[in-house]
């Protein structure tokens, strides 16, 4: 394999470039960003720079072949923070995804998406994914991670499949002891503490009034009224629940009310929805989301989170500018990679790329780690169930592999 130092890269699905941004941090080239957002591919050029192209993978393009190829497709079609619509288009993305990447056989490639993504359809992502893949001669690790188990300051959970050629990638090992999330606290014990909210937020000068404040998308509007009593109300950790009910948001009071009146076991409704949340200052942050900046206070300020608050808890850096409205910042923002978490990554990546050798002639599933707590979901035993009866003649256990 030539040195990693001169390996491209073709990203699917740039989205603002949080993926690309950290995989260059990392020492890998970007030949060509796709995405068929253009705000989002306005962001990446005006940040990156480099090639990008409009394109609907979901339709035939001529795309050019590199060392790897990255993407995530989007994710709102099985997106816990979203509606699940199982007719959603964009779930048929992952099956472009993986069929570009059958076609393209770049040596290497990179799969990022949500945790929803195991358990949609009952599975049928994660073989849409696997299946061409493992037939070209992939040889894939598919694990469900925390970002802050790699450094970010926010509880992101997300799967990741890297798969190598007819040969074996590594799969990066956590670089941070996480806290604030059973999860994250088990994947990885005695290495340095992620980042706390109040460690990540350091720095930054009071916000301004109105847009675009300095550093870009640092600015909030005064809490009045019943908004402010709420954020007034509520201590580190508390949500919506926690407030007395004539501070509740009539909302989210029917939704509560509708969960309770609905039939549902209580030992399944899992309470009602949160609403508001003041963030705790000693933590990372819940995952950063397109609506993060409307949902989340200022762990000390009775105020939101401001839009460049949510990039630097997503990693960005603050001369990383972002395009389009309020709104449409906030969703590039939402679902970007983490460039910390897509650079340790790209670092794995690298140091394998240096040394890899083609050796084997069939693709094969290296591991398959959806989890990393003991209770297994009934949704999510069905897909460890149907991916080991599918894929038992091409999997290669691994000491930490679930099956059991």
């Amino acid at each position: 394999m030539a040195t990693a130092s001169i390996c491209t890269v073709l990203d699917l699905f740039c989205g603002a470039g949080g993926l690309p941004l950290g995989l260059a941090r990392a020492g890998l080239t970007t030949v060509l960003a796709v995405d068929n957002n253009i705000t989002a591919l306005q962001t990446y050029s005006a940040n990156l720079g480099g090639p990008v192209a409009e394109h609907d993978l979901s339709k035939e393009v001529s795309l050019p072949k590199t060392t790897v190829v990255v993407g995530g497709p989007p994710c709102q079609g099985f997106s816990s923070a979203g509606l699940r619509q199982s007719n959603d288009h964009r779930n048929s993305l992952v099956g472009c995804f993986a069929r570009t990447v059958a076609e393209l056989q770049p040596f290497a490639f990179l799969f990022e998406n949500v945790e929803g993504f195991l358990t949609a359809e009952g599975g049928d992502r994660v073989v849409e994914l696997l299946d061409p893949l493992i037939n070209a001669g992939y040889r894939i690790h598919l694990r469900k991670i925390n970002a802050a188990n790699y450094g970010a300051p926010q509880h992101r959970k997300r799967v990741i499949a890297i798969g190598g050629l007819g040969w074996n990638p590594s799969f990066p090992l956590p670089t941070h002891s996480a806290f604030g999330a059973p999860g994250a606290q088990r994947a990885a014990r005695g290495l340095r503490q992620t980042p706390s909210i109040s460690a990540t937020l350091m720095g930054l000068p009071s916000p301004a009034l109105e847009a675009p404040g300095f550093p870009q998308g640092h600015f909030s509007r005064p809490l009045a009224g019943i908004d402010l009593q709420r954020a007034m109300a509520l201590q580190p950790g508390q949500t919506m629940r926690d407030l007395p009910a004539e501070l509740q948001h009539e909302s989210f009071r029917r939704r509560a009310f509708r969960r309770v009146m609905d039939g549902t076991p209580t030992e399944q409704r899992g309470g009602a929805p949160a609403g508001i949340k003041r963030l705790k200052p000693d933590e990372p942050a819940k995952a950063i989301t397109s609506g993060a900046n409307a949902e989340f206070l200022h762990p000390f300020e009775h105020r939101p989170l401001t839009i460049r608050e949510c990039a630097r808890i997503q990693t960005f850096p603050d001369d990383f500018e972002f395009r389009g409205s309020s709104a449409e910042q906030m969703q590039l923002i939402g679902n970007a990679v983490p460039p910390l978490l897509a650079e340790v990554i790209g670092q794995s990546l690298v140091r394998d790329l240096t040394n890899a050798q083609a050796t084997h002639n069939e693709g094969a599933l290296l591991s398959f780690i959806p989890t990393v707590s003991d209770g297994v979901s009934p949704a999510l035993r069905h897909v460890i169930d149907r991916v080991r009866r599918q894929f038992i003649d091409r999997l290669v256990v691994e000491e930490h592999t679930l099956w059991d």
